[in-house]
């Protein structure tokens, strides 16, 4: 990287809450925020956003008559988005870029209008403006009413950190000076849930204390859950005095597939993605790495072989979030983001309760994974 990239806020709602403090306490309790629920095919466990909060999202979606049609995965962007610009202290003048993605979209919005349409065979006039993918960032610039560019995109799990890195392009480009990035998803619908029920990936409904065994490298069944939030960024160019954190490098790298949903047996595309990262840190350098593993047991190992590929005997600390908010497919990258920013900020490392991990001595570095279909990786190395 040419020059640091500082995060001067963070924000995000999810099944942790919506408020830095709230989410810290969540992390500190130890338990999971998964529930089962009713879809049309039957009982599933995920991670929703609490009632209260859900409230706060109608609010907003009542606020304006043109929100009302608006998908639950622009909602959560707009509310996440308002809150990070405040916290920046960013102005509508500033004309701040805008990289916001979801993995899936507006699912419930689109599940509901193809639904009219097979019963009916008419298409509500608002279908295709509300379920592009281009809907989120556009409604986000909207809702800030900030001229700079605004993108939209999908990569699949890896979405919200490869909005990082086009905020960092156009950041170290000198194309602007602030960039908003993150992801954005509710993939909390019938259809969603029985897609990842088709891949045989998604965790039985049981009673089990951790159902979502991501990180346990013992575990002998795929236990992946589906959770929903939006998790937003605000960057800026340089040290920034505000600064939550910096970011000190970036990797990237996609692999050749060895099937559609899979990754490479050693994720040749996590080794590369940690290696540019890294760049001339040294291995010591790192204090923890924020993996991505889903709680798939090929998709786990296959990242904790790329770690012990790369790392050797120098294995930092390891953890993950996804044990106990699921996994929130594009957004999920940034919500451990989030997580590095409390571990720099606190001091104090958040361990899952799966996997038995050193404890660091310090806190200065981490490293902060995600992959998605089409084994496209990202590593991000962010500091105090």
């Amino acid at each position: 990287m040419q020059h640091p990239i500082s995060i001067t806020a963070i924000a995000s709602i999810s099944p942790l809450g919506n408020t830095s403090n709230s989410i810290w306490e969540q992390y500190l309790n130890g338990q999971h925020c998964f529930n089962n629920q009713t879809f049309s095919h039957g009982d599933a466990l995920v991670a929703a956003i609490p009632k209260h909060l859900k409230q706060d999202l109608e609010t907003l979606r009542q606020s304006d008559n043109k929100y009302k049609s608006l998908d639950n995965s622009v909602l959560f962007a707009i509310y996440a988005s308002r809150q990070a610009v405040e916290n920046a202290g960013w102005e509508t003048a500033d004309n701040f870029g805008i990289n916001i993605g979801s993995s899936r979209g507006a699912t419930a919005l689109f599940e509901t209008y193809h639904q009219a349409f097979l019963e009916r065979h008419k298409v509500n006039p608002l279908s295709s403006p509300t379920t592009t993918l281009g809907n989120i960032s556009s409604w986000v610039a909207h809702d800030l009413q900030t001229k700079g560019p605004e993108i939209s995109h999908s990569i699949t799990c890896s979405t919200a950190l490869h909005a990082l890195l086009n905020g960092i392009a156009w950041l170290q480009a000198g194309m602007c000076d602030k960039f908003l990035v993150g992801g954005s998803e509710a993939p909390l619908t019938s259809f969603s849930v029985a897609q990842m029920q088709a891949l045989k990936i998604y965790a039985k409904t049981h009673t089990d204390d951790f159902p979502c065994k991501a990180l346990d490298v013992h575990k002998t069944e795929n236990t992946m859950i589906l959770g929903e939030g939006a998790s937003i960024a605000c960057l800026e160019s340089g040290t920034a005095k505000n600064a939550l954190a910096y970011i000190e490098g970036m990797g990237y790298a996609t692999e050749i597939l060895e099937h559609n949903a899979s990754l490479s047996t050693n994720a040749h595309c996590f080794q590369s993605s940690m290696k540019m990262a890294l760049n001339k840190h040294q291995l010591e350098d790192i204090d923890i790495i924020i993996t991505h593993t889903p709680g798939t047991v090929k998709g786990d190992q296959a990242e904790m072989n790329a770690i012990k590929a790369i790392f050797g005997n120098h294995i930092p600390a390891l953890t993950t979030n996804k044990w106990k908010v699921g996994h929130t497919l594009g957004t999920s990258g940034m919500l451990s983001i989030e997580l590095a920013v409390l571990m720099l900020k606190h001091q104090q490392f958040i361990e899952t309760p799966l996997y038995t991990s050193k404890t660091p001595t310090r806190i200065q570095k981490i490293l902060v994974n995600a992959v998605g279909f089409g084994g496209n990786a990202v590593s991000i190395l962010i500091s105090k």
